[in-house]
């Protein structure tokens, strides 16, 4: 092997680097790649469950405080999260998930979860809101000491679908850790004049990864 040249400073090359060997001594990830903010996950349907019995499926119909996993019909409709239809009354529903942070996520860094969420067919007309709540696992039986979501609640009434981001807090956040997270959808009406069914279209996992 020939020896190695040493350069006194920085060295910039116009063109491209190519590297026939490798790099030595091997570099961490955090010492060569940027972070990049906010990250997009899709959270996959199937890790939402009954909240009070985990071992559970969502319904495919939405029961007194269970919201439903709704298929969709294949080549025309998609999956979504829905609560029963509410008209001329109100409901509160809950689903529950363990969401998982990627490995690449960078410890202690921007958390967030997005609901794209709305209402169906017509409009109610009062209120209609989405909660989370979040716990970080103690991967054991146990959780954080308290609730990390910084986000109080936010209104999900709109015909027309829209993003709802909560901030978790990341202080103690790590790659792989799982969030306990539940969430809490209420829906309120009093002229009962058509279907009223709050839907989740999407649920998205945003974080700073390198």
């Amino acid at each position: 092997m020939s020896n190695p040249v040493t350069f006194p400073g920085d060295v910039i090359i116009p063109g491209n680097l190519r590297v026939n060997g490798s790099i030595q001594p091997a570099k961490d990830r955090d010492e060569i790649l940027a972070i990049v903010e906010l990250a997009t996950y899709t959270v996959p349907w199937t890790l939402w469950r009954i909240w009070d019995a985990m071992h559970t499926n969502l319904p495919g119909t939405a029961a007194t405080d269970d919201l439903a996993l709704i298929g969709g019909t294949f080549a025309t409709g998609v999956p979504s999260i829905q609560t029963l239809d509410f008209g001329g009354t109100n409901t509160t529903a809950y689903a529950r998930a363990q969401i998982p942070l990627p490995a690449e996520y960078v410890a202690g860094q921007t958390v967030k979860l997005r609901f794209h969420a709305g209402s169906l067919t017509t409009l109610p007309d009062a209120a209609c809101t989405l909660d989370v709540i979040c716990y970080k696992s103690g991967e054991e039986s146990l959780v954080s000491a308290g609730d990390i979501c910084a986000t109080t609640v936010q209104t999900i009434t709109p015909l027309t679908m829209a993003d709802v981001d909560f901030t978790i807090t990341a202080t103690t956040l790590s790659p792989g850790d799982l969030l306990d997270t539940r969430i809490t959808v209420y829906g309120e009406d009093a002229g009962n004049l058509g279907v009223m069914t709050l839907c989740i279209g999407a649920v998205q996992l945003l974080c700073d990864v390198r």
